[in-house]
């Protein structure tokens, strides 16, 4: 009796596929040193964090993996009203945020990169939960809070975020604090070696290696 056999079905338009290379074409990008200040650029899109060091020993094992520690998308229109954005310089304006939300968080900014793509709207929307999903980045997931922005008094009003309960010294104000800093980190670091382990299961393949560039405007 012969074997059964169906053929794989492959839809190169669903929006699983979409995402999955959208996620590839954004890895092949170069990761760009965040030590200086970032040229300033026009346009919205997706773009990820990592860390590249040596000094953070929560991070390190992620030093040399595609894995980012953060995965956000700055987008042209407000996606509740339509309207467009009335930054220019949308993307720009978020990586030039979490630069000085790092170095405030008293982490050595020498040590971090940045991976960026224009895109629209719509798609850079499915390569951020194409990254989420797939990385579940430990500042999007286990240590929330490092993407919020300062609101004044609604900020005040809000309790103290996981990211700035372990890396406090953001110029901001808080609530009170309710996370406790050693189990935030012991977390953290379960979450970080789960995610190594199941670092070849993505549905893209991972660049063999990074492509740094420098932007010294000194």
């Amino acid at each position: 009796m012969a074997p059964e056999y169906t053929p794989n079905s492959f839809d190169p338009l669903s929006t699983e596929q979409i995402a999955n290379t959208i996620c590839e074409t954004f890895e092949r990008q170069p990761l760009v040193s965040m030590t200086h200040e970032i040229p300033r650029f026009e346009g919205s899109g997706l773009y990820a964090l990592y860390y590249r060091g040596t000094s953070v020993d929560m991070y390190l094992p992620l030093a040399h993996l595609q894995i980012p520690v953060y995965a956000g998308q700055a987008l042209s229109s407000n996606s509740a009203t339509g309207e467009k954005v009335r930054e220019k310089y949308p993307l720009h304006s978020r990586l030039k945020q979490h630069r000085l939300s790092i170095i405030e968080g008293g982490l050595p900014i020498a040590e971090f990169r940045f991976r960026a793509l224009l895109l629209p709207d719509v798609h850079a929307d499915l390569g951020e939960n194409g990254l989420r999903v797939g990385y579940q980045p430990i500042w999007n997931s286990k240590l929330k809070g490092f993407g919020s922005k300062e609101q004044g008094a609604t900020t005040r009003k809000s309790k103290k975020s996981m990211w700035d309960t372990v890396h406090d010294g953001r110029r901001r104000t808080h609530g009170g604090i309710v996370h406790n800093v050693e189990m935030l980190i012991t977390t953290a670091k379960a979450h970080i070696e789960q995610q190594v382990s199941g670092y070849d299961s993505l549905a893209w393949p991972h660049p063999d290696a990074d492509l740094l560039l420098d932007l010294d405007t000194s």
